[in-house]
Parts: C-alpha cells; structure tokens; sequence
C-alpha cells in the first residue's frame, strides 16, 4: 500500500563536520560524516584542482578540456592542521579546509594576505528529473574585486555585476549583452588587491557564474549536473594566471602556416568558379593582399559534406591549383549534419557502423540542417573520430584545399525550440556513457579535433589550419576560432573588439570577428573601421551572409578601397611581429591581445576599460567604434609611447585626446621596441626578399624585443630548425647600441637588416658594428637608417 506519494524535497544539502583525512602523494581526501568527500590534487606550486563528490565516490576522472601535456609538479608541499583547519601550504599558497563545514579559503604564502574564501562553499541539490546533483559554489566577493573571461561572451571586459549561462547556442545576429552564444568557456580571472587568480570549471553541463549579480558580495558557479569540480591557479600576475590556465587546457598543438594569419575573404556562397575567380581576380588587380579565399556550403552537391556541386564546380582540383598558383589558399566549409540519403557514400558507411547519434530509447537522432533530414555524428567516440579524420583524404590530399571551416557544430538544428539535440540523445563521451546534456559543450570541439587530425594526416608535411564556431576550453589545441553571426552595426564592431580580448585571456588567441558584420550591410565607414580593428586580430576574415549585398574591400568606393589597402598592408607588414607573438603564445601561453588589466593590472585606471588592447609585447591600439570620428579620447598605460604615425612621444597612464580621421586609426609602439616588419607582399611567400625593416624606438635606458622566424610551414621547427634573435637595446644621451643574440638553426632567406631608428637624441658621428669603425656614410642621416648584415652582434651609434 502507497502512503507517500510526495518526493521529500530537501533543498539545498551542505558537507558536515570533516570525519576522516587522508594523503596519497599530492591528493588529499576529507571525508564528512554526511559522506561528502572533498579531493584536493596539488598539481603546481599555484595550482590546485577541488573535486566533491556527495556519494563517497567519484566519477571516472575523464576530461576534454586538461590537456595530457599539462605541467605538473610542485617544489615545497607542507600539511598541518589545528584546531578548526587543515591547511595545505605550497610555496605559492596556503589552503585551508575549515574542519565544521569544509569551506576552503586561500592565502598567498609569501604574506599570508586572502586571496579567495568560500561563502557558504560547496552545496548541491539533488535533481529528481535527471538523477544526480545540481552541483553549486559560492565565494566571497572581496572590495573592489573584477572579474574577466569566459570566452566570447558579448560584453565589456570586466563581468563585475553581471550573471552568464555557458551553453553552445546558435545565436544568429546577437546584440551586445546576448547570452549564452557560441562558446562555453567555463574560465574566469579575477584581481583583487593586486592579486590576480583563475577559477577553471571543469565541468561540461550547462553552467552558471554570477559575478556579484544578485547579491552584492557573493560570486558563484553551479551547473545542472556532473561534479563540483575547479582547478584554482594564482598569480598573483593575471598574465601568469592566463598562461597557467593555457598549460593546463592546452596551447595550439603546432604554429599555423605563416598564410594562415595573412588576410582572408569569405562570403554565404560564393559560387560559381567564374565567381570565385572574379574576386580573386579582382584582389590581384587592385594589389590588396590576401591569402585565403573560402567556399561557403554551395560548393557542396545538395549541401553533402565532401561533395562538390559539378555544376558549379566542374573540376574541383583544376580550380583549386590555379587559385594556388595565383597565392590563393582554398579553405572550404564542412558542417556536422550529414544527410539521410543511402545512395550518400558517407551517410551509408555511419549507418552501417553505427557512428550517428542516438536518442535514449534507440533511434538515430533525426534534426533538419541545410540538407534536410540529418543524423549526426558522435564525435565523441574515438572510432568515429578516426573515421571522420578519414573522409578528409579527398579534399585535402587529392583536391588540395588547404583549410576546413566546422559551422554549425553547437549542435545547431533547425526548426526545434532549443536550436540543438534533445536532452536525451546519447553520447558515448570516450567509454564514459552519457545523455546530450554533458557531451553538448564539448561536441563542436570534438568535431574540430577530429578535422584537425584529418587535416595533420593529409596535409602533412604541412600544418593543418582548421576554424570552428564552438568551442569548450582546451579547443585551442586544435583549431581557431570566429565569434559567430554578428551583424553590421557599429554596436558590434565594439562587441568584436571586447570578444576578441576576452577569447585572448581565456587562453584562445586565435580568434576574430566576421569583419563587416555577417548579417546586414555596412556602410564603407563601418567597413572601413572594422578592417583597422580586425587586422590586429589573429585571425583576420572577412566575411558576410550575401543576402544583403556584396561584401568585398572594393565594393565601397575608392577612398574606402584605399584604406583597406593601407591596412592590409600594414596587417602583411607586421607579419614577422603576429608570427613572434604566436611562437610566444605556443611556447608560454602568453595572449597575443592583452586587455590593458592584462597589460598593467597594477594601474587600477585599466581595470574597466574595454577599448583599447595590446597586439602582441608591444603596440597599442585603440578602435574607432563610432560613426563621424575624427579621433577619440583613449587610455594610454603608464610609460611612454610613440604615435605610430607621428612619431610623437606621449607619457602614459593618463586618457588623451588622439587624431584618427577615417583613413587612420590609434597606433601606438611602446619605447624601446624593435618592430621587425616585411616587404608588402599580395600574399605570403610572394616575394623574395633579401632584407627586412626593423624599426627602433629610442629609449633612454633599456628594452628588450624578439624575432622568432621559421620555414612559415611544416614541422622542422620543432626540430631546432628556427631562428630566435633577441635585440637589447640601451639608450643614452649621446649613444645608442642595440646587441642581437640569435638561437636556433634555421637560416632565413633575407640577409641583410634595413635598421629604422625612431627620434634618436643626437646627431650620430660614429657608427661601429661588432667593434669595427664603420664609414659614417653607411647611416642615412635624412631618414636615420642604415643597412647592415644579419648576422651582427652588436651595432653601437655615438653623437653629440
């Protein structure tokens, strides 16, 4: 007999008294009398991982998003305890366990200063319609505390006071404040006190962070299932807390070919060949330089992934090689809906191995795309990896395209209230089962790593180049990435610039915008100062949907066509400057942008600015993000600073008034840097060229800049064949010497450096390399220039 039909509704639970502690190696297990266990992993002196479980038992310890390659290792690791804590001390941090209730708090161990403390800490919820726990933290706020990350979120830099939902959602034509949208990035730093940390929320459902949002002083995260699972890193330097965080999840697996950061231009559809060749064309005839032109979903038979339309592309291979004879990478589009058709040689081979997905009670799960009636892969299993990296023979080896753009990989489905997969479609998540729920977040970047292995196995001995629009952490080991179907608007060129820096410090510095909007159409200034912002991108596309017009540099007149060009061109000049800071971000995972918090978290002026950035060490620029402009007022960071274009010198840490018409835009280079830049080339590897410009920005005392160079493709780099010269320059009142050390094997074509000195303090009398008196006719003393051999060591200029 029935006498309860009501479920006990318990609200949310809490740990209890810790009952049991115990160590194995760098893990700790506390133990409650409630049964909750809190593990804690010392992975580094700055790192440490917190995993609940509620049941006594944890899950298989299985994540996307670490990286194998992680660094691991601690040097000091002391445990104690008193009467009311355990506490874990390293040489960077004391953690302490509070024994009542299991709230953790976290101290820098050189001060002893807080850093992060729980509010109420760890609590759950047990979820009656799925089974398992809504898993919740909550954290104290501390003064004045801001809060950066997240990926591709549309807003400003700093989240204080805001609340986010991470979600892999197609959001076609996003505003500003938008969310969730493409990316579930489940990162965040925080700086507080001069004290940067990173929480890192391991945890693929659906989650939550609410940045003192609904209540004042409290930050939490929970999401709708899976574990309470965090990884905790500390600066105290946010830039030390971005480049730990980019260890952990992974840097990109190998540089992208030096073409692949050059300029690309894309379109929904550019079609037919006669089509695709007019634009190309057209480039070469107006010599504005691009790299890569791109094939939107026609090109494909019927939108069949890995067939082409013969209509509009009778003899894919042919065409292919001429766009590459004329410097034209061909990137093409490859979505995850394959279509249900049995006389489709990829759809029958998934049948017949059962590599679709599956609702829970069996059948293949069944949504509309662009073919119609799809099935979809289950990109989470290693079989079905494999297979798909398989399918890419054809194109990539036989065909010769160069690139592969994974679109609409949220999932997105057409036609259904949530835009994806039902809840219930399994996934078999690497051997450990699981429903749409979990596997949702990480499924596009299963995709782009399966297409990533393809392209590495076809492409080789070349480097693949791969794009995706989702994205969980630890993508960027694999792929770029844009931000989605934004629109025309000046609103979104200031969104671009925001998603762009805030990708850069969630550890995906290969990210930018469509450039012009997707949706809409600009107006040639919009397009204009979207290209100025959009070339001091990583990745730098553009492109556009085509219902409302064309969308090329040249479709806006010529004085807009013009200043594309000067733009690009300085994108094609600066190539050696992007190529080192990519070496620096796949070495160290330093951001290639640098929000200026990021720059010079130390002036709390950069904490809530959002528009201005810098590009890599050294240059720093400020987008035009309003119509009319004739300049703007920007933040220039503390030090002193060149104009870019005038060379005047302005003293930093202050806001200042900048002249920025619409053929110009606020650059400026920070003194004592060596800028290296290329010859203007209409595409990479055009030209050889036998000297390259270094451009020197005097400064009275020292600075040093690098020079990372390799083959611009392949893998020889990681075989010691690449160059990396590191200029120091010292500046005096009447004498200047720059010193060059080079490592490395690789030997680069050029062989001379055409050196540009930058509002030298005196009039040079003597000139010396290597200690040898050179003729003083050798420096041109109108432009401050001189030409001398690569190889040198030491150039030393005395004056009066």
């Amino acid at each position: 007999m029935i006498v309860n039909t009501e479920l006990e509704q318990k609200g949310n639970l809490f740990p209890s008294e810790i009952v049991k502690y115990k160590k194995d190696v760098d893990t700790l297990y506390f133990t409650t009398k409630n049964n909750v266990v809190l593990q804690v992993t010392v992975i580094r002196d700055s790192v440490i991982r917190f995993r609940y479980s509620t049941t006594g038992k944890f899950e298989n310890d299985f994540s996307y998003g670490v990286t194998i390659h992680a660094s691991r290792g601690y040097s000091f690791l002391k445990i104690s305890e008193d009467e009311t804590h355990y506490i874990i001390t390293t040489s960077k941090l004391i953690c302490k366990v509070e024994k009542q209730s299991m709230q953790v708090s976290l101290y820098d161990a050189l001060d002893s200063k807080l850093i992060n403390e729980d509010e109420i800490g760890f609590h759950w919820e047990e979820s009656y319609e799925y089974g398992g726990d809504i898993v919740k933290m909550s954290k104290t706020c501390q003064k004045a505390e801001s809060f950066y990350g997240l990926g591709d979120k549309p807003v400003d830099v700093n989240m204080k006071g805001k609340r986010f939902e991470n979600w892999a959602t197609d959001s076609y034509a996003f505003g500003k404040n938008t969310d969730p949208i493409y990316k579930a990035i489940p990162f965040y730093t925080a700086i507080q006190d001069n004290k940067s940390y990173g929480i890192f929320f391991d945890n693929t459902f659906k989650t939550h962070f609410d940045f003192a949002c609904e209540r004042r002083n409290v930050t939490s995260f929970w999401a709708q299932g899976g574990e309470m699972n965090y990884y905790f890193i500390y600066g105290p330097e946010m830039n030390d807390v971005v480049r730990n965080y980019t260890d952990l999840t992974g840097k990109p697996h190998a540089l992208p070919p030096l073409w692949a950061l050059g300029f690309h231009q894309c379109k929904w559809s550019y079609y037919p060949e006669a089509n695709v060749k007019q634009v190309t064309n057209t480039f070469r005839d107006l010599k504005i330089p691009c790299d890569a032109i791109y094939l939107d979903i026609d090109y494909m038979d019927g939108f069949r992934c890995f067939t082409w339309d013969k209509n509009h592309f009778p003899d894919p291979k042919r065409m292919v090689k001429e766009l590459e004879d004329d410097g034209f990478k061909t990137v093409v589009i490859i979505d995850p809906g394959i279509k249900i058709d049995l006389e489709y040689d990829v759809f029958k081979e998934a049948l017949d191995k059962d590599y679709f997905c599956k609702r829970a009670d069996g059948p293949y799960m069944k949504g509309k795309v662009w073919p119609g009636e799809c099935y979809f892969p289950d990109y989470t299993k290693p079989e079905v990896r494999d297979w798909w990296s398989g399918l890419f023979k054809e194109l990539i080896e036989d065909i010769g395209v160069k690139g592969v753009w994974n679109d609409m990989n949220e999932p997105a489905v057409m036609d259904v209230p949530n835009k994806s997969f039902p809840n219930d479609v399994r996934h078999d998540y690497d051997g450990n089962p699981c429903s749409h729920r979990k596997a949702h977040n990480i499924y596009g970047t299963q995709m782009a790593r399966a297409t990533y292995h393809g392209l590495k196995k076809y492409a080789y001995p070349k480097r693949p180049f791969v794009i995706t629009r989702s994205a969980y952490s630890g993508a960027q080991r694999y792929t770029s990435t844009w931000m989605g179907d934004n629109v025309a608007t000046w609103e979104h060129l200031a969104i671009a610039n925001n998603q762009a820096q805030r990708m850069a410090m969630s550890g995906f510095s290969f990210a930018g915008s469509d450039i012009g909007g997707f949706a809409e159409q600009p107006q040639g200034e919009l397009f204009a100062r979207w290209i100025q912002l959009g070339v001091f991108h990583a990745f730098c596309r553009v492109h556009s949907s085509g219902d409302h017009g064309d969308q090329e540099p040249w479709v806006f007149g010529e004085e807009i066509t013009d200043i594309v060009r000067k733009f690009v061109e300085l994108r094609y000049q600066l190539l050696p400057y992007l190529y080192t800071a990519f070496w620096k971000y796949i070495n160290d995972g330093t951001p290639i942008l640098k929000s200026l918090v990021l720059y010079d978290q130390e002036d709390h002026q950069t904490h809530y600015r959002s528009d201005e950035f810098v590009y890599g060490e050294q240059i720093l620029v400020c987008p035009i993000i309003e119509p009319n402009a004739k300049g703007r007022r920007m933040y220039v960071p503390r030090g002193k600073w060149y104009n870019f274009w005038t060379d005047e010198v302005v003293e930093g840490g202050k806001e200042m008034w900048v002249d920025a018409d619409i053929d110009s835009l606020p650059i400026f280079i920070k003194e004592g840097a060596v800028i290296p830049k290329y010859p203007v080339q209409q595409y990479v590897g055009e030209k050889e060229f036998d000297e390259i410009t270094l451009d020197i920005y005097y400064k009275e005392g020292k600075e040093s800049s690098t020079l990372y160079d390799d083959a611009h493709d392949g893998y020889d780099y990681k075989k010691g064949r690449f160059s990396l010269r590191t200029f120091k320059t010292t500046g005096k009142k009447e004498e200047f010497i720059l010193q060059q050390h080079k490592r490395g094997d690789y030997d680069a074509n050029y062989t001379k450096f055409h050196i540009v000195f930058h509002n030298l303090p005196f009039t040079v009398t003597t000139v010396q390399v290597d200690n040898v008196e050179i003729a003083l006719e050798s420096i041109n003393l109108e432009s401050h220039s001189i030409t001398i051999n690569k190889e040198f060591t030491e150039l030393h200029l005395f004056g009066k």
